[in-house]
């Protein structure tokens, strides 16, 4: 009896596993592909996705569907990679507080969970964690994830005293003989960039030195890492891109972009990894109503407590309070134009948003990043290829930023085609992660 009952109790769960594997067979069907390649799109689609890799993409009429396949009718709507964001800043934020002691596993599963909702399907976490990073990192990484990838920096490179990290996570650095220690700790814990901040807050704080900025470079190319530089002047921009490092984490915005600038990213392959554009409007945007504040898209990633803040009037007067908030405009103009001179050049540029402190919202700010690249001058298809392919690119992700086979199946389907209109990313039917439907 006993053994027929675990004959009995195996085969049931043999059934079981058999149709737990079956079902990890997805066919999509009947869609608009745009594949994060920038090639142009293509209608009547289908793809295959077997544990949550993609087997096959290719024309409706040569879909071979497997007979024990979910198949998922999409009805004409448009497909297009997830979103990957080169800047952002996990588990560090509640409502509009920032502070060392939120990052806790549930804060930080929080705001993945809130980028996956908005198609946002990776983001590389730059230089605000704490070591708790590393275990949800690799997590994911010894299976397939149902929440946003997270790619992360560690604790950046700040000058000890001066302008950037956060409190209680980025101790300083004072001397160049303290750079190399830095940066061995950081790449002991297998961190996937080297983060370091070069600015002084527009004079009110001290700014790295020019020889730390270059030993940490030189420190993190020996460890086999990039660097990102978040930078806010021409000048400091040229030296570092000089230096050798890999991308700049935030446009210029002091000065507009000369050729000797351009030529030195080419030479030196130095990539505009983030933009940023929507955290400069961040920075005036507050001091009246702000135009997304009673939009659906926006509002069901915020807290209704935060939304009714940002309507207030005494919010509003302590935004306009600040003292350069009269130049934060002319910053962001700025950074628009250096973004189209960059791009029409031929510099390489990834997609990013500095989203995760306060007022920079994750999920929302990647679609109104978009609206802004498109603003300055980019089209569609070229914001899109940034945000998927060129971003994959930039962080190594080689099965990541186009659907194509052999690739991690990380889509986003949409009611309309943003090609037609950049805001029509915002109109999120389903968000897949590895083939998971998360949202």
């Amino acid at each position: 009896m006993r053994a027929l009952r675990h004959v009995r109790t195996t085969g049931w769960l043999a059934l079981l596993l058999a149709g737990s594997l079956h079902s990890e067979v997805k066919v999509l069907k009947n869609f608009t592909l745009i594949d994060g390649s920038g090639r142009p799109p293509m209608g009547s689609y289908s793809m295959i996705i077997d544990n949550g890799r993609i087997r096959w993409v290719g024309p409706v009429g040569q879909l071979n569907a497997p007979g024990s396949a979910e198949v998922v009718d999409l009805a004409g709507k448009c497909v297009m990679p997830g979103i990957i964001n080169l800047h952002g800043h996990i588990g560090n934020t509640v409502d509009l507080k920032q502070d060392a002691s939120f990052f806790t596993r549930e804060n930080i599963e929080k705001n993945l969970n809130t980028y996956a909702s908005y198609g946002v399907t990776t983001v590389l976490s730059m230089g605000t964690d704490q070591d708790l990073i590393f275990k949800i990192r690799d997590e994911q990484r010894a299976g397939r994830p149902s929440s946003t990838r997270v790619y992360t920096a560690g604790q950046g490179m700040v000058f000890k005293g001066g302008y950037g990290g956060l409190a209680g996570v980025n101790s300083g650095i004072a001397t160049v003989s303290e750079v190399e220690p830095a940066v061995a700790a950081q790449a002991a814990k297998k961190v996937d960039i080297i983060k370091l901040w070069m600015d002084d807050h527009l004079g009110t704080q001290k700014k790295m030195p020019y020889d730390i900025g270059k030993a940490i470079i030189d420190s993190a190319h020996r460890h086999h890492l990039s660097v990102a530089a978040h930078i806010f002047y021409l000048q400091d921009a040229k030296q570092l891109v000089e230096y050798g490092v890999n991308g700049l984490a935030h446009s210029i915005r002091d000065k507009l972009v000369d050729p000797a600038m351009v030529d030195s990213m080419k030479k030196h392959a130095v990539w505009q990894m983030a933009p940023t554009l929507s955290r400069e409007a961040s920075m005036y945007i507050y001091g009246k109503p702000p135009p997304f504040a009673d939009m659906a898209f926006f509002r069901r990633g915020v807290p209704a407590n935060v939304v009714n803040t940002l309507k207030s009037p005494a919010y509003q007067r302590t935004i306009r309070s600040d003292p350069e908030f009269d130049r934060y405009r002319g910053f962001f103009e700025t950074a628009k134009r250096n973004l189209k001179t960059l791009a029409d050049a031929g510099v390489k540029y990834g997609f990013g948003t500095d989203t995760g402190p306060p007022g920079r919202f994750p999920g929302y700010f990647e679609h109104f990043e978009m609206e802004l690249m498109v603003e300055a001058g980019l089209t569609p298809m070229q914001v899109i290829t940034a945000a998927t392919r060129n971003s994959a690119e930039f962080l190594g992700a080689k099965d990541l930023g186009t659907l194509e086979s052999t690739k991690w199946a990380d889509l986003v389907v949409l009611e309309r085609n943003p090609l037609d209109d950049i805001k029509n990313t915002r109109t999120i039917s389903a968000v897949y992660i590895a083939g998971n439907k998360v949202h």
